[in-house]
């Protein structure tokens, strides 16, 4: 593993490069951490200090572990990842969580995932909650092609739509939507780490600080039209407009909009709820 922190310390701390050793040798092995502790010189076949060697000079440019290995870990799950989708983020494995906490004790749902990306929310909602219906969109052809594997990958059926948010309509009603829209604005820019803006799709994170709800606007018309009545609404948001995002639902006429924090103490989540149908 020396050979690993000489040339990763400049990017990560010795605990990460510890982290990052054992998940590039699983993926090049099969051997799990222990496995690789105990087998340590046996580790470096010639075949393997090749793949090492590879693995490395993509973390040296900063390209992230997750695009490497070309997976991640999410919600217990395993999801194929590409330049063409985001990685999965602990905080929306938050999500997930409370729409399934919100869901336990209704049946036959129809669920609505808009702006999918890699899948992670449709595949976990459709994995955790096997008898629900679940429909994911977005707008990247590309995307949808990472999602529609990883639901092979994880053995579920999720329906796939091809459509952009801001123009999409359909006569078909949900009981839940769910969606993480791009939601960064363009002068965050400067606050972000190098290996997200230099890898991961800009389609998917940001949005023109002239319009920050410009997706969680429209989702909310969509849903005022396409929710069942007593549905449930729920985003991952920019903590920045926490407050800004419940005004403007309760604008729109939805109700019981609460707002929540993720682990870290940021303002994250909101759920809401569609009573009147004629909001």
């Amino acid at each position: 593993m020396q050979f690993f922190t000489n040339e990763l310390s400049n990017i990560y701390d010795r605990d990460e490069i510890s982290s990052v050793f054992y998940l590039v040798t699983e993926h090049l092995t099969g051997m799990r951490r222990s496995q690789a502790i105990m087998a340590h010189n046996d580790l470096l076949s010639a075949d393997a200090h090749k793949g090492y060697i590879k693995i490395l000079e993509r973390l040296k440019a900063g390209e992230p572990l997750q695009y490497v290995l070309g997976e991640a870990s999410f919600f217990e799950l395993t999801f194929r990842v590409n330049k063409n989708v985001l990685i999965p983020r602990p905080e929306t494995e938050e999500l997930v969580d409370w729409v399934i906490r919100s869901c336990n004790t209704r049946k036959g749902l129809q669920i609505l995932d808009i702006g999918t990306g890699s899948g992670c929310i449709a595949v976990s909602l459709k994995k955790f909650i096997p008898e629900a219906v679940v429909t994911a969109l977005d707008i990247s052809e590309e995307a949808l092609e990472v999602a529609g594997n990883n639901a092979l990958l994880n053995e579920v059926d999720v329906h796939f739509v091809q459509a952009d948010i801001l123009t999409f309509s359909t006569a078909d009603k949900y009981d839940i939507i769910v969606s993480n829209p791009p939601y960064i604005g363009g002068s965050e820019k400067a606050e972000m780490h190098a290996n997200v803006l230099d890898f991961e799709p800009h389609l998917a994170l940001f949005v023109a600080d002239e319009r920050p709800l410009l997706f969680y606007e429209a989702i909310a018309d969509f849903a005022k039209v396409s929710l069942r009545i007593g549905g449930l609404l729920f985003f991952e948001i920019n903590a920045r407009y926490g407050i800004e995002t419940v005004q403007m639902l309760s604008s729109k006429g939805f109700t019981n909009i609460e707002l929540k924090q993720d682990m870290q103490g940021n303002d994250r989540m909101i759920r809401a709820n569609f009573l009147d149908g004629t909001a």
